[in-house]
């Protein structure tokens, strides 16, 4: 059995739409972030404060290689699956989905949000711009896109009719 690694932009329902699908299917369930957070012993926006964004991103590689054998859904960061290595990581391993959620959900769920350190400290237009820069890439770097419309548990039986 492989991991399931979903990927999307920040807000798209990775997180909440994972832990549906893994229960589901039986398998563990792993938010990437705060697997980073646990390991790290800090929280994702004092590593950002501390060490910056490139150092975050290792950590994510580190993290996406040791969890790549498992048999779990992963919920990826927002960046997670736009660096090359990691995108090969996680296909060669696994199976990428791209959860594919409008940019105003996306929004409505991350702009108070001070525990997402890029959320923070954009505007509306930058994660717009950011957004629609990262969009082919989500499709590009995925076996599977499925629509983030709907609630987490008809958006998780799109998953799981894809596994």
């Amino acid at each position: 059995m492989i991991p399931i690694f979903l990927c999307g932009f920040m807000g798209c329902g990775k997180t909440t739409v994972g832990r549906i699908a893994a229960e589901k299917t039986g398998r563990a369930f792993i938010d990437l972030d705060e697997y980073i957070e646990q390991s790290a012993g800090m929280t994702i926006p004092e590593i950002f404060e501390k060490y910056g964004e490139k150092h975050f991103r290792q950590l994510e590689t580190e993290a996406l290689k040791l969890l790549s054998h498992s048999y779990s859904v992963i919920a990826t960061g927002g960046g997670a699956l736009l660096d090359g290595i990691n995108v090969c990581i996680a296909s060669k391993n696994g199976l990428v989905i791209f959860i594919d959620t409008p940019f105003e959900m996306c929004y409505d769920r991350i702009c108070d949000d001070p525990h997402r350190p890029i959320a923070a400290s954009s505007t509306k237009e930058q994660l717009k711009a950011r957004f629609d820069d990262r969009y082919p890439k989500y499709k590009a770097n995925s076996a599977v896109k499925i629509s983030g419309e709907g609630t987490p548990d008809e958006i998780a039986d799109r998953i799981l009719e894809v596994i």
